[in-house]
């Protein structure tokens, strides 16, 4: 029980290494690629914790390996626009000049009512006083301009 317990203070000191040195953002801010390796990071971290018959860097090599995979993707991003967009997506714009683009609304899978109440949630009642409202690729980020 005690191997057990300083195997997770080991792999937790790993992880947390790894987790700040991918960056600072929050959760909800996350591409998708970033959440795949968070995710894979805490499975990969859960076994050698429990299971005291594998060997702890069982979990460490394939940790290091996700943060060297996270190391080059960032890196790609900055140096290559169209990678960025295959791995990250691109921005959409949902409102155009007061008005609701639905074909962008259905290929995001983003609903009247999801707009109407992010819209609610910074003040806006009215659609058409909307310039522009832009789905970031987060998909947690929302920006909008007013009308005029």
């Amino acid at each position: 029980m005690l191997i057990t317990f300083f195997r997770s203070i080991v792999l937790y000191i790993i992880v947390l290494i790894v987790m700040r040195l991918m960056g600072k953002r929050e959760i909800g801010q996350l591409q998708p690629f970033e959440l795949a390796i968070a995710i894979m990071i805490a499975d990969l971290a859960s076994i050698p914790m429990t299971e005291t018959g594998i060997p702890i860097s069982n979990g460490i090599i394939p940790i290091l390996g996700l943060l060297v995979m996270h190391l080059i993707i960032s890196v790609l991003n900055l140096k290559s626009i169209r990678l960025r967009q295959i791995i990250c997506g691109k921005p959409s714009i949902l409102i155009y000049r007061g008005k609701i683009d639905e074909k962008v609304l259905k290929k995001e899978r983003f609903t009247i009512n999801e707009l109407q109440e992010r819209l609610r949630g910074n003040n806006v009642v009215n659609i058409s006083d909307v310039e522009y409202a832009i789905l970031e690729t987060s998909r947690t980020s929302y920006s909008y301009t007013k009308a005029q």
